[in-house]
């Protein structure tokens, strides 16, 4: 059905100001309100990730409407707004709020259910799909479990790394394994002949997460073998329903490694949540197998929406 946005709506003002800021600490609490309020289930909205990857990302935040307004620098786009949904007509008068900024009049973390809802939107922006930043959710007792055909070939890599290693442990992450946890993440990037731009970003947003990982409220497990560390996450609660994995590293010399951190963490998980959001693949092809390879329930795929009306 489409909205009768002119009829049911006051249009917005036109030719606002508005001044984007970097993400603080104390700006924990005002993220968070909107995340309790509106729920959103992209990994993106996390505080805990807005903050780690503000400076990679040059991402930024503002008011907007009593919306929370997100910037990527980088990319060159707005989050879709974190607030009371904004019919097509009102992206429009944001849209040319930003031009008139200097910024980019552009959108992401469109959904499929928001296209469907408001198809006029094709009108104004021209729709991409952004398969490279889908996010993978996955049933959390699942993969506690591990039950299935599908899922064979993870529990006999488990079996074989609980063989090997019978003196592992697994512990939850503490904020004094950091400098274990950097020295793994800087091992693994060092193994690639040229290490990718994300994969150099990735190492730096988990440094600021170790930096403030208890007033971030981040949690982790943490496995050891022989009192090496060989693998670990570290996870946040994204929403009501769902953890977000924020990073998850292990020791490709240790077979069955990477398993076994998918599941303990998921074990631990089970009895605080329902899904798991392992985030993206980034079209990395290998990464891509891995997060496909554990069944995921569904993807949430996000949409681009680049501003096409003219003046």
């Amino acid at each position: 059905m489409k909205s009768m946005v002119k009829k049911t709506i006051k249009p917005l003002q036109q030719n606002v100001s508005l001044k984007f800021n970097q993400f603080t600490l104390k700006d924990k609490k005002i993220v968070h309100s909107f995340i309790d309020r509106f729920k959103p289930f992209s990994c993106e909205y996390n505080f805990s990730n807005l903050f780690t990857w503000q400076y990679t990302s040059r991402l930024s935040w503002s008011l907007y409407q009593e919306r929370l307004l997100i910037y990527d620098g980088i990319d060159h786009s707005l989050f879709i707004p974190l607030g009371k949904e904004l019919y097509p007509e009102e992206l429009i008068v944001l849209s040319q709020n930003l031009k008139n900024m200097g910024l980019s009049p552009d959108f992401s973390l469109a959904t499929s259910d928001y296209l469907n809802r408001f198809p006029e939107i094709e009108k104004y922006y021209t729709i991409k799909k952004n398969l490279d930043q889908a996010e993978y959710i996955y049933d959390v007792t699942r993969l506690s479990e591990l039950k299935g055909t599908k899922l064979h070939k993870k529990r006999n890599l488990i079996s074989q790394f609980k063989q090997k290693y019978p003196g592992y442990k697994v512990e939850l992450f503490k904020k004094d394994y950091g400098k274990d946890a950097l020295g793994l993440a800087r091992a693994l990037k060092e193994k690639y002949c040229n290490p990718s731009k994300t994969l150099e970003q990735e190492y730096q947003a988990l440094e600021s997460a170790l930096k403030h990982f208890d007033a971030l409220d981040l949690g982790g497990i943490a496995i050891f073998v022989n009192k090496k560390l060989v693998a670990f996450t570290i996870f946040s609660r994204l929403n009501h329903s769902t953890y977000d994995i924020q990073f998850e590293k292990s020791d490709t010399d240790f077979k069955g490694a990477p398993q076994m951190i998918n599941r303990e963490t998921a074990k631990f998980l089970k009895n605080r949540c329902r899904y798991l959001n392992r985030e993206q693949d980034l079209g990395i092809r290998g990464l891509r197998m891995a997060k496909k390879s554990y069944d995921p329930l569904h993807l949430i795929i996000p949409y681009n929406l680049i501003f096409t009306l003219s003046e």
